[in-house]
């Protein structure tokens, strides 16, 4: 078996998972959840809550839509730099002030992935540690000239024009992309899935 819900509109996690041998079904939670932090709330409670919180709200949307109670993954990933945690950049000159603070600098990446399944739930975290090579000011403004950064946490993609960014990764690439493989392949086996 290898069916099962996905609480994402993300489609680097849909293809994860299929790339994987997972068979899921998008299900997004109606209403969205806030994703908001909670004050100055760490980045490691942060994600696990918003991963938490998408997947009892898909569990909540299956119920009410009277589906079959297959096991239901959602995930949510968040960059950290200097101790701050770095969404969706909601402006040019946010993206930009963003990648002049990563360039040539490391910082952090965190998914959190929550699996739920009749009343059960399960998390896991995976953190990366990735470190830019140091931008000029033409190749900042031409990477946001792209649009790339503004539906990405931290205001990149590494599996897109950003990957030339990229210096030293330390952790899982598929994490950075919003979807640690191999802790989620491990996850969904705690519940009787195996990839086809």
């Amino acid at each position: 078996m290898n069916a099962l819900y996905l609480a994402s509109q993300s489609p680097r996690r849909l293809a994860l998972l299929r790339q994987i041998g997972y068979a899921p079904s998008v299900l997004l939670p109606d209403p969205a959840v806030n994703e908001d932090p909670l004050g100055a709330e760490p980045a490691r409670p942060y994600v696990i809550r918003l991963a938490r919180a998408k997947a009892e709200a898909g569990e909540v949307t299956r119920q009410a839509r009277g589906l079959p109670a297959l096991p239901l993954l959602a995930a949510d990933t968040t960059v950290t730099l200097d101790g701050h945690v770095l969404g969706k950049p909601q402006s040019v000159a946010e993206a930009a002030e963003w990648l002049r603070r990563f360039s040539g600098r490391t910082h952090s990446v965190l998914t959190a992935v929550c699996v739920i399944r009749d009343g059960v739930r399960r998390e896991v975290v995976s953190e990366s540690e990735v470190r830019f090579r140091v931008l000029d000011e033409a190749e900042i403004a031409t990477y946001i000239a792209s649009g790339e950064p503004f539906d990405k946490a931290g205001g990149y993609g590494i599996q897109g024009r950003a990957a030339a960014f990229i210096a030293h990764l330390s952790g899982s690439h598929s994490g950075v992309m919003g979807l640690p493989l191999c802790e989620t392949a491990q996850l969904l086996r705690q519940f009787g899935l195996d990839a086809a």
